[in-house]
């Protein structure tokens, strides 16, 4: 299985390097515990957007579009209001177009390795920061909170856990989500315009342009929405913001929670499988030229706690002081 897991340098920095099984992943614990790079050395498959070229101080600018970065408190909060059952926060209008607070702060904090091996054929890294009065976000959101990321990497491909644990008196809002770029095309020397995209789509989350926020309201499925469910989605087209509940698929006979991206000329997919605690998928991809997209899985919608619906409806949970919340994905490569 040739099964390991070492410090190596990355674009200058110290980084996490997991091997097994033809899988290879570079895990960035300084920069929010990024896995700025998956491939699969088999099919020689790169799986998310990566640029050798490009150095990490251009990243660091912009983490939340490269690799795949962890986000709490993902996405945009009205005016950065941000509403607990306990309290109401301000956070910063960060987002100045639209007046908006955008994607938290935990992607671009320097994370620490509290264990990294091998067992059997998995390789792994875990990575933690803790979040207190150290942290100068802290002045606005004074809610003690550690956030543990878990990486693997065996002949499964790459599984994804994020740990939340509330060290506070208050009520921590959860609300957390991957901005996952997929590479386009993803294939060694294959074409973007043959990369189609599936997403296990239920309603349309509907969104006010203006400001991207959402007005509450849900449609049946569209003709364009159906694309996502039967995997004809070109993601060489302008996608900004399609947001969906989730309904799983069907693939290979069984129920599959996840996205599917295919390159029609060789047949080689990637699949992105995640837990019941996503119950939202958001698509953006920059326009649809720059040689990625991102199908981006969310455990709430976009400014859940400040809409006037139900949990059921907005996926935004709260955890209590001392409590563990936990979710998972993977990331697996056929054809």
């Amino acid at each position: 299985m040739n099964t390991s897991a070492e410090y190596i340098d990355h674009k200058g920095a110290r980084a996490v390097e997991l091997r097994s099984d033809g899988y290879r992943a570079i895990v960035m614990p300084g920069l929010g515990s990024n896995v700025l790079r998956f491939t699969d050395e088999k099919r020689n498959i790169e799986v998310f957007r990566y640029n050798s070229g490009v150095g990490l101080s251009e990243i660091m600018n912009s983490p939340e579009i490269w690799g795949l970065p962890t986000l709490y408190l993902p996405n945009r909060f009205d005016k950065g209001i941000l509403r607990t059952s306990d309290a109401l926060y301000r956070l910063p209008v960060n987002e100045a177009d639209f007046g908006n607070h955008i994607h938290g702060f935990v992607q671009k904090r320097a994370y620490s390795v509290s264990k990294m091996g091998t067992e059997g054929d998995t390789a792994f890294v875990e990575n933690v920061y803790v979040y207190d009065e150290n942290d100068f976000f802290y002045s606005v959101f004074p809610v003690d909170f550690t956030i543990r990321i878990r990486v693997e990497v065996s002949g499964e491909g790459l599984r994804h856990i994020v740990t939340l644990e509330n060290d506070s008196q208050r009520q921590l809002p959860v609300s957390v989500a991957t901005h996952t770029t997929i590479n386009a095309p993803f294939v060694d020397g294959a074409k973007q315009e043959d990369v189609r995209l599936r997403v296990p789509v239920g309603e349309n989350i509907v969104f006010n342009k203006e400001r991207w926020l959402p007005t509450g309201e849900r449609l049946s499925l569209s003709d364009y929405d159906r694309q996502y469910i039967d995997g004809t989605c070109p993601v060489l087209r302008d996608i900004c913001n399609d947001m969906y509940s989730c309904e799983p698929l069907v693939i290979d006979g069984k129920p599959f929670r996840g996205t599917v991206m295919t390159d029609l000329a060789s047949g080689k997919q990637i699949l992105n499988e995640v837990d019941e605690k996503y119950r939202y998928f958001i698509i953006w991809n920059h326009e649809g030229f720059m040689n990625y997209f991102c199908p981006e899985p969310m455990t709430a919608q976009v400014n859940a706690p400040n809409l006037d619906l139900p949990s059921d409806q907005t996926g935004y949970e709260e955890l209590a002081p001392g409590g563990t919340w936990t979710a998972y994905q993977r990331f697996m490569t056929r054809g």
